[in-house]
């Protein structure tokens, strides 16, 4: 499902996309790749956005609707007037994975437009749902500074906290695993539509009405084994996970029973994900739902 995404398309999502993960700037390109000095020597820190810009997210503050926020540690088109971004994206190596503890320090963004309502730390307090990382703390723990920016508010969604801690934990955590045996990931993860319901039931918005709450949440995970030029590597046998499931707490704990297509997520999201994999690769890479094991 490719599409082309000018102002007009951007105008028609404002009102249906938005942006989870675990618990507790036109250039997409986050930098050219720097080597680490890791336990695995082929590992790399890569360009979050290698497989593509899903929403044509443009760093203009007229776009408020799918504003692009470039930072070291990931890439996300982000929503203003929801208070989440609409998708965040990041590369998993271990070179992205050290010592440095979870720091909790949840603050604003401060390098949002000025005059954006910035999201602070207290804004989803009583409402029964996490803070619920898009980029998560356990993927960046090779610095203080790469841990810290995970807990900026711009890289959070209100989750329903057993989705957030057990299901979305539950594949973050397998995620991990893979990078350990040698594979490399690019990760992109989002949320659309409104209304979920957390520990206290079921909410349209938090904030007084300055932060969304999604109906849906989702997640695409490309393994590879670690190389270089990654994008050209992926192939028609190259695992794709996508996962689709509803921000509510009585979510099932295996996240593989929400499975599905890259295409359907493009469908209900209009996004082109994987848009810098070539197009044939594309049809059936997209096309086919992961039986991969989950643990």
């Amino acid at each position: 499902m490719k599409r082309t995404f000018s102002r007009l398309a951007g105008l028609l999502l404002v009102g249906s996309l938005a942006v989870s993960c675990s618990k507790d700037s036109i250039a997409p390109a986050a930098g050219p790749a720097a080597s680490v000095q890791t336990a695995d020597a082929t590992a790399t820190r890569d360009n979050n956005l290698a497989m593509g810009n899903p929403s044509g997210a443009i760093a203009d503050s007229y776009y408020y609707w799918n504003y692009l926020v470039t930072k070291p540690q990931y890439t996300m088109s982000y929503h203003r007037d929801r208070g989440t971004p609409n998708w965040v994206s990041w590369h998993l190596s271990s070179a992205w994975l050290g010592s440095t503890p979870r720091q909790d320090n949840f603050g604003p963004d401060n390098s949002l437009p000025s005059g954006w309502y910035r999201v602070s730390s207290t804004s989803y307090t009583g409402s029964g749902f996490d803070r619920g990382h898009q980029c998560p703390s356990a993927d960046r723990t090779g610095s203080v500074a790469d841990n810290s920016a995970t807990f900026l508010m711009s890289n959070m969604i209100p989750q329903a906290p057993q989705n957030n801690q057990r299901t979305w934990a539950g594949l973050e955590n397998y995620c991990r695993t893979l990078v350990n045996a040698g594979n490399e990931l690019y990760i992109i993860c989002g949320s659309y539509g409104k209304g979920g319901t957390g520990s206290n039931g079921y909410a349209t918005t938090l904030d007084a009405g300055r932060v969304t709450v999604p109906a849906r949440v989702w997640k695409v995970v490309v393994v590879m084994p670690n190389g270089t030029g990654d994008a050209s590597r992926v192939t028609t046998g190259t695992r794709v996970i996508a996962i689709n499931t509803p921000n509510d707490n009585s979510l099932d704990t295996n996240w593989g029973v929400y499975r599905t297509t890259v295409d359907a997520i493009e469908q209900a999201t209009g996004y082109d994900l994987l848009s810098a994999v070539s197009a044939s690769v594309q049809s059936v890479v997209e096309a086919r739902v992961d039986s991969g094991p989950t643990s």
